[in-house]
């Protein structure tokens, strides 16, 4: 068994389709129409793995994804955690694009981790080690 697809929601499925692909620099990898109501079947993945683990950008339009994502934000959990060679160069790159961090890179153990805005609803985690 093995993890194929994983999602977010997110409020506006166009904008955080440049957020992930033009700023944090995954690529598309299914973009398909589903339903009348505009949404999409829209999924990331890493250029480095075109193969792997598939991040669906799911519509956050359910009334449980609300509150949800309001706690999660409010008790600064992260709702997904991405794997990085270098958190500090990465934080220093995503912050030159204007990112912002709730979290600046810190050392928890045998992991550094920061965690960062997506500015679709959710906080993300990036994490270096184990």
């Amino acid at each position: 068994m093995k993890i194929n697809l994983t999602s977010v929601f997110v409020d506006d499925q166009a904008h955080a389709l440049r957020f992930y692909t033009e700023t944090l620099g995954f690529v598309t990898k299914h973009d398909v129409p589903v339903g009348a109501g505009g949404d999409r079947w829209l999924t990331v993945v890493s250029p480095e793995a075109p193969d792997g683990t598939e991040l669906l950008l799911e519509p956050s339009g359910h009334p449980a994804v609300g509150p949800y994502r309001a706690a999660l934000a409010q008790d600064g959990i992260p709702a997904a955690s991405f794997a990085v060679d270098d958190v500090r160069a990465e934080y220093e790159r995503l912050r030159g694009l204007g990112v912002r961090f709730t979290q600046e890179p810190a050392e928890m153990g045998p992991v550094t981790t920061a965690v960062l805005d997506d500015t679709c609803g959710n906080l993300i985690q990036i994490m270096q080690g184990q």
